[in-house]
């Protein structure tokens, strides 16, 4: 049976990826992002698209009426929206602390903030049961991201995901995170990684290469499977060796 399927950040990189994955089975799709023409050009069939903040509560509001009216249940949540704010215009302060404040805001807002507006937006209408919260973290959130603005935002999803695997249990609904490691093609590093740093990040693999959207696809797919249904607040791990976790 078709699922309904709600994913953010769904119009490029690991939100595309998945949205392709649960599209070829069958399930009814909707892309949320902020730029229209990126979710247009997703070209995935059948997939609905809106375009909206999830980190402006009004706007996910908007995002609830509508899932309501076209869906009325959703089945499984996808949360891939984030990335390091390179979309966003850097502070125009010269005071080194007012940028500090901004890159913080900045990463808290689209990553922490934006999952759980629309997580909690959203609730009500997860399937009871077999719901499935899903949300996309980072190996940052375990060693760190150099100035630890978007690791400390993606950190703070897992004692989020935790908190909603015990309130949404009952109703046999799980909430789960993956956490890639460095993944290409997703334009997370901007225009281009340094050839270096490439080299660094898959020389940290077992696998000796870079990850693919496609590889956390394919686990999201999996934990929202019925296979998965005993699998709850738990961090998945999908690096190639590069990190363990705890």
């Amino acid at each position: 049976m078709a699922r309904n399927v709600v994913i953010s950040g769904g119009g490029t990189g690991i939100g595309l990826a998945a949205a392709q994955v649960f599209a070829a089975d069958g399930d009814r799709v909707l892309l949320l992002g902020r730029r229209a023409e990126v979710l247009e050009k997703a070209g995935v069939a059948g997939a609905l698209t809106y375009a909206a903040d999830l980190s402006e509560p009004e706007q996910v509001r908007e995002v609830a009426r509508f899932v309501e009216a076209e869906f009325g249940t959703v089945d499984v949540l996808v949360h891939s929206a984030g990335g390091a704010g390179h979309l966003e215009p850097p502070s125009d302060s010269e005071d080194p602390l007012d940028r500090v404040a901004h890159n913080w805001t900045v990463n808290f807002r689209s990553n922490t903030l934006s999952a759980a507006l629309l997580t909690e937006a959203l609730k009500d209408r997860l399937a009871s049961p077999g719901g499935r919260v899903l949300f996309v973290s980072s190996i940052a959130a375990y060693r760190g991201s150099g100035s630890g603005a978007y690791g400390g935002a993606k950190a703070a999803l897992h004692p989020y995901a935790r908190d909603l695997a015990r309130e949404l249990g009952p109703r046999g609904i799980t909430a789960n995170l993956v956490a890639p490691g460095y993944v290409e093609d997703t334009g997370f590093f901007g225009d281009a990684i340094e050839p270096a740093r490439r080299e660094r990040l898959v020389g940290e693999t077992f696998t000796g290469r870079a990850g693919t959207p496609g590889d956390i696809a394919a686990t999201l797919h999996w934990l929202a499977s019925p296979g998965a249904g005993h699998v709850t607040s738990q961090v998945v791990q999908v690096n190639g060796g590069a990190e363990r976790g705890n």
